[in-house]
């Protein structure tokens, strides 16, 4: 879930984490820090806050090789103290992951003298690698790995030499091959525009990086070689382009990621058709967003080819007590590739024979690298946590994954190819600014759907809970008669998606049970008869007609922007939202 770098060069290492950093901020930014060795000292700069409080530390430190570390907190609030980089003795370390034997290492170091000076699982690891420490630092950091039961993406130097060392297992590690210097990461973002050339660490690696060479063992310290690929990162712009916040930003590229994913599945269509062919059963696997578009998507293989097909929360799915699974396919959608459950999922039914699918956002990622076939969305770099054009992505690749089951793509890939102008018309054309004011005057906001409108529900809710604290809930919406209606009263709003003409009246009677209750209610639809009924009885929002199948892809990008006012409505900032973190890399 944090971010790390590595820089070793001939530049000026603390300029360089820095950006590295503020490139990596939405991996976690509840403290960040950097340490820089000069003259052979390790001098640490941190602070609690936005990676930006380090910027006017910079021009005070000089040296050529350093790391530096954003924090998403998992043990220990965030503060000074609780900030990377950690130092004991001579080591100075950054951790992304969770060490979860860290309590009995811990209380054998007390016991042994050891003064700690914070509260995270996470410096452990420095007082370890200073114990173990005899003249060689890749042996101490490969003993105190041998020692850990977790996850870590660990960055280590020690005093008296420009020399980083890398281990990694379960959290990601990027080696990056620059010119004068090399670079190691948890993310591509961090390395784009800095080198050409990456290489992604595996389970059990280590690495040590210079400026002159990067060296890659396994913990018998035996080299090993790892495939060299190109960066295909291309560096994000630290501005938002002229947008207020990048979340905007983001919901105005939603079309062309749509049209990109759907130029760019071409070349998914042979190894996914292989992976999904033959498959009596399909699982669609993921966690928050990706798990809505897992919900979609499950409805498009239903309808369109006639497989049996479930969605499960990846968080749940991989601690079932699972079968051996030959003629199951499991499809595990995630934005960066790294989401711990999604890969742990993907990992177990793997090895009960499935074959695995990935719908992900990142090529060089872990998922990619244990699936059959991947399918690409092509929504480039994501910087604003809250999922926006990557579930847009995710849609039409899942609804694409469908079409080419059903064997129908030509005709079905048409009609995506229309989608890119139905959000854009969305985004121009809907008024959300009265009902983003009815949001921020509730005490609570309730989301509710039939069908594919209910998977739909569950993504408002998720974005304005994400970025604006309200609290609420996504609901189908037959299910409002059996416990929800408690919740409704004068105070509280009900959203109701309603796109599928079969369904409308349906739709249309949980609408005047919230009314009857003198519960304020908006409609979201793209309708004639719903608008008609509701008029100047609820808000109407009117979407654009599509089809139904399409239409998560509309109604979504209408939610997302009503998340995205209402947040701006309450002061809150959309971009970073307060406990939350983009890449959930543990458990």
């Amino acid at each position: 879930m944090c971010g790390i770098i590595g820089y070793a060069g001939g530049g000026n290492a603390a300029a360089a984490i820095y950006k590295g950093l503020l490139n990596l901020e939405y991996r976690g930014y509840d403290s960040a820090g950097l340490a820089v060795m000069e003259n052979g000292k390790c001098r640490v700069v941190k602070s609690c806050g936005r990676v930006e409080k380090l910027n006017a530390s910079l021009q005070f430190l000089s040296g050529n090789t350093g790391i530096g570390h954003t924090r998403w907190a998992t043990h220990g609030k965030p503060s000074n103290s609780n900030a990377h980089p950690h130092t004991y003795g001579k080591v100075t370390i950054v951790h992304n992951g969770i060490i979860e034997n860290y309590a009995e290492l811990k209380s054998k170091l007390l016991a042994e003298g050891d003064v700690f000076s914070s509260d995270t699982d996470s410096e452990v690891l420095a007082h370890l690698i200073d114990k173990f420490y005899d003249g060689n630092l890749l042996s101490a950091v490969v003993k105190c790995a041998d020692m850990l039961k977790g996850s870590y993406a660990l960055l280590c130097m020690r005093e008296g030499k420009d020399e980083i060392v890398a281990a990694k297992y379960r959290s990601p590690v990027i080696l990056g091959y620059g010119e004068g210097c090399n670079y190691c990461s948890s993310d591509l973002p961090a390395l784009a525009g800095n080198c050409g050339r990456v290489c992604v660490l595996e389970d059990g690696d280590f690495a040590e990086v210079t400026a002159s060479y990067i060296r890659i063992c396994d913990r018998t310290g035996k080299e090993i070689s790892r495939e060299i690929l190109p960066n295909l990162a291309e560096p994000a712009e630290l501005s938002a382009g002229g947008f207020p916040h990048y979340m905007l930003k983001e919901l105005w590229e939603a079309p062309a990621t749509v049209k990109n994913t759907v130029k760019l599945f071409e070349s998914c269509k042979t190894s996914a058709l292989a992976a999904l062919s033959g498959a009596e059963r399909i699982i669609l696997t993921g966690c928050g967003t990706a798990y809505h578009a897992a919900l979609a998507g499950k409805r498009y293989i239903e309808e369109f080819c006639g497989i049996p097909c479930e969605a499960e929360y990846a968080g749940e799915l991989r601690y079932k007590t699972t079968p051996e699974c030959g003629k199951t396919a499991l499809i595990a959608v995630t934005q960066s590739g790294e989401t711990a459950d999604t890969v742990e999922a993907a990992r177990l039914f793997k090895s009960l024979g499935a074959k695995v699918t990935a719908v992900t956002n990142s090529p060089h990622s872990a998922i990619t690298r244990l699936s059959d076939a991947v399918v690409r969305v092509a929504a480039g770099t994501e910087v604003c946590v809250a999922a926006t054009k990557s579930y847009s992505g995710q849609i039409a690749a899942l609804y694409l994954i469908a079409a080419l089951l059903k064997g129908d793509d030509g005709e079905m890939t048409k009609k995506v190819e229309k989608a890119p102008d139905l959000i854009l018309n969305a985004l121009q054309q809907v008024d959300i600014y009265t009902l983003a004011e009815m949001c921020s005057n509730s005490r609570g906001v309730y989301f509710l759907g039939r069908d594919i409108d209910y998977a739909v529900a569950l993504e408002g809710s998720l974005k304005l809970k994400e970025v604006s604290y309200l609290p609420g809930s996504g609901y189908p919406a037959g299910e409002l008669k059996h416990g929800t209606l408690a919740l409704i009263d004068e105070k509280t709003l009900s959203v109701f998606i309603i796109t599928d003409e079969k369904l409308a009246a349906k739709s249309s009677g949980a609408v005047e049970q919230v009314l009857a209750r003198r519960g304020k209610v908006a409609v979201l639809t793209n309708i004639d008869g719903v608008r008609g009924a509701f008029e100047n009885r609820a808000e109407i929002i009117t979407l654009p007609e599509c089809d139904k199948f399409l239409s998560p892809l509309v109604s979504a990008a209408a939610l997302q922007l009503l998340a995205y006012r209402t947040a701006v409505i309450m002061g809150r900032d959309p971009d970073k939202p307060r406990n939350l973190a983009k890449s959930v890399t543990v458990e």
